[in-house]
């Protein structure tokens, strides 16, 4: 088994993963900005729904909305500061390409941030398995995977599993991990948050 890996590594690579290859890390130093998203083309092939959204309230600003999520992964301060500023930031989704959504709550979950789940969930995030799973909330993650037992194969955001979100989690979410392991068990990698040994 691999050694684990330091959190600063840890976020780098999700960083990564996230936002664009190793080259695009290197951004800044380029004068020339990243090119942002850009929507996948689409033509209705169908005939439209009948219902007509009335659009009278302005759309949240996509970058604010990716800044939101990237803070929610690791900074508290400027979560709180940006909620404050746009509270429905709160439930906003970034996709971050081919339906890879995610919410400020999602990347607090699986980054094993208990502190700044909980300051989203204070303000009424919508909680989900993964957070339940991550904040070791064993009651709600056996009642959604009773509801629905296929919920075990499930990915968040970015690919991470139930089993990743309890193992990051740390000691509070251990008997969640157990239980997801009796559910359906797996080889698991290290926790990339514990320390090396010295």
């Amino acid at each position: 088994m691999s050694d684990p890996i330091d959190r600063r590594t840890f976020t780098t690579l999700t960083a990564g993963f996230v936002l664009g290859s190793a080259s695009d890390l290197h951004a800044a130093d380029d004068p020339k900005p990243a090119p942002g998203p850009t929507e996948a083309a689409f033509a209705r092939d169908y005939p439209p729904p009948g219902f007509k959204p009335s659009w009278k309230n302005p759309q949240i600003n996509r970058l604010l909305v990716q800044d939101f999520v990237i803070f929610a992964h690791s900074d508290l301060p400027m979560t709180k500061k940006l909620l404050e500023k746009e509270p429905a930031l709160l439930n906003a989704a970034m996709d971050w390409g081919k339906g890879d959504w995610e919410t400020g709550l999602g990347g607090a979950s699986h980054m094993g941030r208990h502190d700044i789940v909980e300051f989203l969930l204070e303000r009424g995030a919508r909680i989900d398995i993964f957070c339940a799973a991550m904040m070791g909330q064993l009651d709600a993650v056996k009642a959604f995977l009773t509801l629905q037992p296929k919920l075990i194969d499930a990915k968040g955001p970015h690919g991470f599993t139930l089993h990743f979100h309890a193992q990051v989690g740390g000691k509070p979410a251990e008997p969640v991990l157990d239980y997801l392991q009796s559910v359906k068990k797996i080889e698991l990698k290290p926790n990339p948050f514990l320390k090396k040994p010295q």
